[in-house]
């Protein structure tokens, strides 16, 4: 697919906002490090945080990281690495910071700046690069969740557009990285065979399922501010169905495929309480830095419907929660059964019928179920699987992929403001009168009130994290 403008100019420097972070430790330095391997990284990365580090103790930050989350490095690759690293300790709200970071750049007229901060920092670390100078030429690089409403997300957005062109602004969801959620585009616009059943004549229901084993671990303050909803379901999860959804694009170009996911969000009907499911596992509560009386769900089902030609009727499920049997992603697109039912076994009753599995992770794989006869006499058979691709190794990391793609000014894999801002919309009436929350046992699959959500269409079906 085609860029519809000739390339812009590469950054020629990397600002990392919160480099003494967790995310900066277990994500970014790993995806630096890869960078500079692949040979997509040859300029400064400052780094920016409170934290009183002189430029040594960065390296050896970095060099940890990197070890223990890295996988193999070579010595020599990461000695480069550790080269282009230097640190600016300040506060976010001093002027002097920014002139210290503007120094630190020395030639550098282009940098990339990167904020792996709270979002509650975001509009005073943009206007702060504004008023230093810092923005002409440059971009931002700007984490999830971008807003925790639709009114901070519009705010943020006219903040982020008062110091930065909109082609500048590069709103990160490292689930966009994702090479499994990279082909579910693909798949669909590539092969010619899926385009006639991939509507509501043949679609019976979508299920989209993103599972962790694990709890909020030590994050108790920052999901007490989030939620599931805010901190996966409105970005993550609405991406893989902006992607499932969208109408084909008009031309080739990354311009067409974002208009087309605002459309699908746009289509959305705006969520209601009885849409919603939230759950909490039992002790959220006694986490660190959790409220002993907690409404914070950590686990969300809910009903999406989208109001177009193509999906009227068909209802899309999402479900994610923390705490639950493995971690795990996966869609099923659950196809109708035949109109006329010739073979007895053909649509077994509490059954499924044909689907479609995209299997996101811990592996990827694509899945086509159908019914084959077995041998005999008897017209009877069972479902099985042709798997379509799997996991290939040697995959750029979503953060390396973003990271690169960011600093070299390709926007494909970067969520727009219109797009964002709409699926906001959509959540908007359950935000701030959300459903009371249902307790579930750690290790089950949620409260008993999200299976009884998806009952009518079968039920969910429950992916196993095995590659």
């Amino acid at each position: 697919m085609s860029q519809p403008h000739p390339a812009p100019p590469p950054s020629d420097a990397l600002v990392v906002f919160g480099v003494s972070g967790d995310l900066a430790y277990k994500k970014i330095f790993p995806a630096l490090y890869a960078m500079c391997r692949d040979g997509e990284l040859k300029v400064p990365v400052i780094g920016v945080a409170s934290s009183p580090w002189t430029t040594d103790q960065l390296r050896a930050r970095a060099t940890e990281s990197i070890e223990r989350h890295g996988g193999d490095s070579e010595p020599q690759i990461l000695e480069r690495l550790l080269s282009l690293l230097a640190y600016v300790s300040g506060n976010y709200n001093d002027p002097a910071t920014f002139a210290a970071i503007r120094q630190a750049l020395g030639e550098a007229r282009r940098p990339a700046h990167y904020l792996a901060i709270p979002p509650v920092l975001f509009p005073t670390v943009i206007k702060g690069l504004g008023a230093a100078g810092l923005a002409a030429q440059a971009r931002v690089i700007v984490e999830k969740p971008f807003g925790r409403d639709l009114a901070s997300a519009r705010a943020l957005n006219r903040t982020a557009l008062e110091v930065f062109p909109e082609d500048a602004i590069f709103r990160i969801d490292h689930f966009l990285g994702k090479e499994a959620i990279m082909n579910i585009l693909y798949f669909r616009f590539a092969n010619s065979f899926l385009e006639p059943i991939w509507n509501r004549n043949y679609v019976a229901s979508v299920q989209v399922t993103l599972a962790e084993q694990f709890g909020v671990q030590g994050r108790g303050a920052f999901y007490e501010s989030a939620g599931c909803l805010r901190d996966v379901v409105q970005n993550h999860l609405f991406q893989i169905v902006a992607l499932l959804a969208m109408e084909p694009p008009a031309y080739r170009s990354f311009d067409a495929v974002h208009s087309e996911k605002a459309s699908v969000f746009g289509a959305m009907r705006e969520l209601h309480r009885d849409d919603l499911v939230r759950g909490q596992y039992a002790g959220y509560r006694d986490e660190p830095q959790v409220a002993s009386d907690s409404d914070v769900e950590t686990y969300c089902a809910l009903r999406l419907h989208i109001d177009s030609w193509r999906w009227a009727g068909v209802p899309w499920y999402l479900r994610s929660g923390k705490l639950l049997p493995q971690t795990v992603s996966e869609v099923l697109v659950q196809l109708k059964p035949p109109p006329q039912r010739l073979f007895a076994d053909s649509a077994p009753a509490g059954g499924h019928a044909n689907y479609l599995r995209f299997h996101l992770s811990p592996c990827s794989s694509i899945a086509l179920a159908a019914r084959v006869k077995r041998p005999g006499k008897e017209f009877t058979g069972d479902q099985r699987e042709l798997l379509l691709i799997e996991e290939e190794t040697g995959e750029d990391s979503p953060y390396q992929r973003l990271l690169a793609d960011a600093m070299s000014g390709a926007g494909a894999l970067f969520a727009h403001e219109d797009a964002i801002e709409a699926a906001w919309a959509v959540v908007e009436p359950v935000l701030d009168h959300p459903p009371p929350v249902h307790i579930y046992q750690p290790g089950s699959w949620g409260p008993p009130a999200g299976d009884a959500l998806i009952a009518a269409d079968g039920g969910w079906h429950n992916p196993i994290a095995a590659c």
